[in-house]
C-alpha cells in the first residue's frame, strides 16, 4: 500500500511541476521545479536565482525581474499586457524577448522554458 502511495505522490508532483532553466550573462544556467501556478519569478525568489531581486514582489512596478525569454518560447508565452510593455521599456536593455517574470504563470506547457537575466541583474 505504501508503494502505492509513493507512486501516487511522485506522479503528482511530476505532472504539477515545470522545469524551468535560469541562465546569466556568463552563462551560468540552474534548472530548477516550479510548482503549477507561481509565477517565473517566484520559482527563481524561492530558489535564490541571482539576477531575479523581485524587489516590488510581483506587482510589476520595478523590473527587476526582467528576463529575455528563448525565441522558440515566445509564442507559447500569453501576450504581454499594455503595463508590462511599459515597464520592460524602463528596464536595462530591453530587446524584443524581454518579459517581467513576474507575469509568466508556470504551466505544464511551460515545462523546459529557458531564461535569462540581463548583464545588469546577474
Amino acid at each position: 500500500m505504501f508503494c502505492i502511495l509513493a507512486l501516487f505522490l511522485f506522479i503528482l508532483i511530476y505532472i504539477i511541476m515545470a522545469k524551468i532553466t535560469y541562465t546569466d550573462q556568463e552563462g551560468n544556467s540552474k534548472t530548477i521545479e516550479v510548482e503549477n501556478g507561481l509565477s517565473i519569478m517566484e520559482g527563481a525568489v524561492q530558489n535564490d536565482i541571482p539576477g531575479i531581486d523581485a524587489d516590488c514582489g510581483g506587482s510589476m512596478a520595478c523590473a527587476t525581474c526582467h528576463v529575455y525569454v528563448e525565441d522558440e518560447w515566445l509564442n507559447k508565452l500569453p501576450k504581454p499586457e499594455d503595463g508590462e510593455i511599459d515597464m520592460i521599456d524602463m528596464a536595462f536593455d530591453p530587446k524584443k524577448n524581454s518579459r517581467l517574470s513576474c507575469q509568466i504563470t508556470v504551466t505544464d506547457e511551460l515545462d523546459g522554458l529557458k531564461v535569462t537575466t540581463p548583464k545588469k541583474q546577474s
